[in-house]
């Protein structure tokens, strides 16, 4: 069986698959949607090997990360016209079947500047993945199965940045860090063959102009953001000249994109999404959780190494329980939809993320894995409620023709934010460690009574060698533990602030039970089949 979809401003008729062909299909797009996400944090924990495999340095090897994140976010924005311009199954096979190519290219690298380049590439080819997946996904499911299309989605979204690491980890240690590139061949020739076979084209528009002067500086201002973003921890941020001049060059680039934009007749970026009050209040929440998800992840997976020990593959699985609590979530909370206000559900998701936030703060080197674990799963499903409501919120009411362009913008806001959190809280946990530090030795003192006790004074004797050296560790691990603190604080306050914003999202209940009642002809369908 398969029924007809309307799409565009002229109401184009696209044949929706039914039956294995549509979960086959859907299977292939999240797939790809899937390689997106999971390749922008599993090279994260092979960087040590790769660097001595390419002879680069410490500065070098970061451009592994970074050339990723730049590509892709320029080329984010452009998803929408080059999707109407070219047709949708086009550009799903070319980027499909080009980020597999590049990451053949990655895993032989030989130097530092081939594997740059074939990262570069990553990007490029992997931007627009993410945003076609989610337009496909809405289309590929009936209006009164869109809880469904947004939980696989949103499965998909959150499982890849969780099991990046503990994937990448597991494969590094196992085998080598050109794995880490190689896992992607299988599951991208299966997405490009299923896509190819498998889904029908959309109409394109060669008529279509494309904005150059809009794209040229949109490019120029979101990738000297991304470098400042990226780099300014390692350099010490304002003091650094390189972070002042990429400041200044995002300034400019965004500045005259948004002056273009608003004169010009054919935008980049199409501004009419703006005029739905919901997709512009999730595009806010989206920048909310992509700082506060990506963000939490920086602090976690180092936290659990360097302050209570654990290898890199018990790390993994320990973080894994956040994936575990958001597939709960996103099996079981969609139904609420039906009976909740979208903001409702929302500030109770934002309510029990902050909670964690809190119970996170106490975090200390005698945490126990449990507490970490259940901590996690629970957090996991605040996550998970969270991204139904902005995903469904987001496209409940938005035209057909401008889904695309709203699923790219999304992903371009989710890029910048996460980059913003991650480079904050780094910030910030540097800074306090050696802040913390210099004020926990100042109370190493011969007037300090405490360590006068015997106990004490027999472990840290300040006269030896080896006193010192533990009195050395014992701060630094008490100061790193302080400023986990500090920054799991300033996430939980960042959450709670962002509270009040959701009583911008109007009314969705009625509409939401309306759009996903499912029709009396599916049901005679459905009896019919049986």
């Amino acid at each position: 069986m398969s029924t007809v979809v309307t799409s565009g401003p002229q109401q184009q008729t696209l044949a929706r698959p039914a039956g294995f062909k549509r979960a086959l299909l859907t299977s292939c797009v999240m797939c790809a949607a899937i390689l997106q996400t999971l390749d922008s944090t599993i090279a994260n924990v092979a960087l040590p090997y790769m660097q001595g495999s390419l002879s680069a340095s410490l500065d070098q090897i970061n451009w592994v990360l970074t050339s990723y994140i730049v590509a892709a976010a320029i080329m984010t924005a452009p998803v929408g016209w080059l999707a109407q311009r070219f047709g949708r199954k086009r550009l799903l096979i070319l980027c499909t079947s080009g980020f597999t190519l590049a990451s053949l290219l990655c895993a032989t690298a030989m130097d530092i500047e081939q594997m740059v380049i074939a990262r570069c590439l990553q990007g490029v080819f992997g931007a627009a993945l993410m945003p076609l997946a989610q337009s496909m996904m809405i289309d590929l499911f009936a209006g009164y199965e869109l809880p469904k299309a947004q939980t696989i989605f949103g499965m998909g979204v959150m499982v890849g940045p969780i099991m990046g690491p503990t994937l990448g980890a597991w494969l590094t240690d196992t085998y080598s860090w050109h794995w880490v590139f190689l896992i992607n061949l299988p599951f991208g020739l299966f997405s490009t063959l299923g896509i190819l076979l498998l889904m029908d084209e959309t109409p394109a528009n060669p008529s279509l102009r494309f904005d150059w002067f809009g794209f040229a500086a949109l490019a120029v201002g979101i990738g000297a953001l991304q470098l400042a973003l990226d780099r300014g921890e390692q350099v010490g941020w304002y003091e650094s000249n390189e972070i002042i001049i990429e400041t200044v060059v995002a300034v400019v680039g965004i500045y005259y994109f948004l002056a273009h934009s608003f004169t010009t007749q054919n935008p980049l970026i199409r501004f009419e999404l703006f005029k739905d009050r919901n997709f512009a209040s999730a595009c806010i929440f989206m920048v909310v959780m992509s700082t506060v998800m990506m963000s939490t992840m920086a602090l976690v997976s180092p936290f659990l190494q360097q302050v209570s020990g654990y290898p890199v593959l018990s790390a993994g699985l320990v973080l894994a329980s956040r994936g575990c609590g958001t597939f709960v979530a996103m099996m079981t909370v969609r139904q609420a939809m039906r009976f909740f206000e979208a903001r409702t559900v929302l500030m109770m998701g934002l309510a029990m993320s902050a909670s964690t936030f809190w119970f996170m703060s106490g975090f200390t080197n005698d945490t126990s894995s449990f507490e970490i674990f259940f901590n996690g799963v629970y957090q996991g499903f605040s996550f998970g409620m969270v991204f139904v409501s902005i995903n469904t919120v987001a496209f409940l009411t938005l035209p057909n023709h401008l889904r695309t362009y709203g699923s790219s913008f999304q992903t371009l806001v989710r890029n910048i934010s996460a980059s913003f959190g991650i480079s904050i809280v780094i910030s910030q946990l540097t800074e306090n460690a050696a802040r913390n530090h210099a004020d926990l030795i100042n109370h190493i003192n011969p007037f300090n009574d405490a360590l006068k006790m015997p106990d004490v004074a027999r472990l840290m004797d300040l006269t030896t060698d080896a006193g010192r050296m533990l009195t050395d560790q014992m701060v630094n691990l008490q100061s790193l533990i302080m400023s986990y603190s500090h920054d799991f604080t300033l996430v939980m306050f960042f959450t709670l602030l962002s509270l009040p914003v959701a009583f911008v999202i109007g009314p969705t209940k009625a509409t939401f039970r309306q759009k996903t009642a499912r029709p009396a002809a599916e049901d005679e369908i459905e009896m019919a089949s049986e």
